[in-house]
C-alpha cells in the first residue's frame, strides 16, 4: 500500500542526518517537523527568520507571531533564535544549510528542478525562496506524489515546467518510492506497496535497483 503524507514525512525524517541544519519548503515538507527524533539534533531553518523551530503547534500552544514559512503556526525549541528575513535568505544562499526539502511539479531524471509555476493560463507563479535553497542546500530532498491528478508521471525525462534548479535534486520522495537522481540517472531506494515493474510501466525514466 501507498504511504501516506503523514507516513511519507516520517520517511524523509528518518533520512535526514543527526545534527544537520534543514529547511522545510511550504505544504507537505513542513510535517516533517512532526517526525524528527528529540534526539536527532536536527535544527530546524524558516525563511522568515527563524532558527530551532519545532513541531507544528497544538491548538493550546499557537502563537499568532510564532509561524514557518507557510503561515502555519509552530513551536520553538530551547536556543530557537530570530532574525531578518534578509539574514535568512543569506543563510539559505551562503551554503549553510545541509537540506532542504520542498515540494515540486516535476523532477527530471538528471535532478533538475520545477517546482515554481506550471505555466497553465491563470496560474500564479509561487517561486517563494526555493531557487535559493536549490542552489544553496548541500543536499535538496523533494517530497511530492509520483503522479499528477491526470496521472502523468512528475519524475520524468526531461522537465516541460519553467525550472527551479539544473541539477539540484538529490533524492525524490513519494507515496509509492523513493529514488535517487542525478547525472548517472534513476535508482530505486525503496518502494512503498509498488514493484519495480509496476513503476517501469508507468515511468518514462529507466530505472536502476539500489537502496
Amino acid at each position: 500500500m501507498s504511504l501516506s503524507r503523514d507516513e511519507l514525512a516520517a520517511v524523509v525524517a528518518r533520512d535526514i542526518p543527526r545534527g544537520a541544519y534543514v529547511n522545510l519548503g511550504i505544504g507537505a515538507p513542513t510535517l516533517v517537523a512532526d517526525h524528527l527524533a528529540p534526539d536527532a539534533g536536527v535544527v530546524l531553518h524558516t525563511e522568515n527568520g527563524m532558527l530551532n523551530m519545532g513541531p507544528a503547534a497544538r491548538p493550546d500552544e499557537v502563537d499568532p507571531d510564532l509561524t514557518n514559512a507557510g503561515k502555519v503556526p509552530v513551536t520553538e525549541l530551547p536556543g530557537a533564535s530570530y532574525f531578518h528575513h534578509a539574514d535568512s535568505f543569506a543563510m539559505m544562499r551562503g551554503g549553510h544549510l545541509d537540506v532542504c526539502v520542498l515540494g515540486a511539479f516535476q523532477v527530471s531524471a538528471t535532478g533538475d528542478l520545477a517546482n515554481w509555476h506550471t505555466g497553465a493560463p491563470g496560474a500564479i507563479p509561487a517561486v517563494g525562496g526555493a531557487m535559493d535553497l536549490a542552489i544553496g542546500a548541500r543536499q535538496v530532498f523533494v517530497m511530492m506524489t509520483l503522479f499528477a491528478k491526470d496521472g502523468s508521471p512528475k519524475l520524468v525525462p526531461a522537465c516541460t515546467y519553467p525550472l527551479t534548479g539544473v541539477g539540484c535534486v538529490d533524492r525524490v520522495y513519494t507515496e509509492s518510492a523513493t529514488f535517487a537522481v542525478g547525472a548517472s540517472g534513476v535508482t530505486v531506494l525503496e518502494t512503498f506497496g509498488a514493484t519495480m515493474d509496476e513503476l517501469a510501466a508507468r515511468l518514462d525514466v529507466p530505472l536502476v535497483a539500489g537502496g
